[in-house]
């Protein structure tokens, strides 16, 4: 084989594992980013204390509950179950943290045993985080804001207001959660 011959050849071979190389970086799973991880503050077990007001989601008083919040495979997404006492008796709950990079927001997806089932987007400012979303509740479009405060890195209070034309709000809900 003449020196060009085998010139040529080992340049195809470095270049095809140039390729082989690239494509397999490519294929690496994506890692969580920064915002993704901000949601780290919820994870874990929270024991919350709430006081209900009489709204069109329940009788008002007292609830009890707690959440168990850890990471989905692949760490994107943070998964929590919940358990509440209260006005409307035992519920059970389950919801998902998530970070939309598409959108630049924070996104909520919950439900529970009662059949309510509910979606927010959210944003986080410094320690306060904000949800915004809308439902149907009797035919009507009922707009939600809820508002985390992170107190410190094992409590945060909360707020659920809502509004039937975005402007005029009403407190559903406040209440506080410590981490266990």
């Amino acid at each position: 084989m003449t020196r060009s011959k085998l010139a040529i050849l080992v340049t195809g071979l470095f270049a095809a594992a140039l390729v082989v190389y690239a494509q397999e970086k490519k294929m690496e799973a994506p890692k969580p980013g920064p915002e993704v991880q901000r949601l780290a503050v919820f994870e874990g077990k929270w024991s919350c204390e709430t006081d209900m007001k009489p709204s069109p989601f329940g009788p008002g008083g007292k609830m009890t509950s707690t959440d168990d919040c850890s990471w989905f495979d692949g760490g994107f997404q943070l998964v929590c179950k919940s358990t509440s006492k209260g006005p409307m008796g035992e519920m059970k709950g389950m919801y998902v943290l998530t970070w939309n990079p598409e959108e630049k927001k924070y996104v909520y997806f919950g439900f529970d045993s009662t059949g309510m089932s509910g979606s927010a987007r959210g944003t986080a400012s410094g320690k306060v985080w904000t949800w915004k979303g809308e439902d149907k509740k009797g035919g009507k479009v009922i707009h939600s804001r809820y508002t985390i405060t992170e107190a410190s890195p094992t409590s945060y209070t909360f707020k659920w207001e809502t509004s039937e034309d975005g402007k005029s709000w009403s407190t559903v809900a406040e209440g506080t959660s410590t981490k266990k």
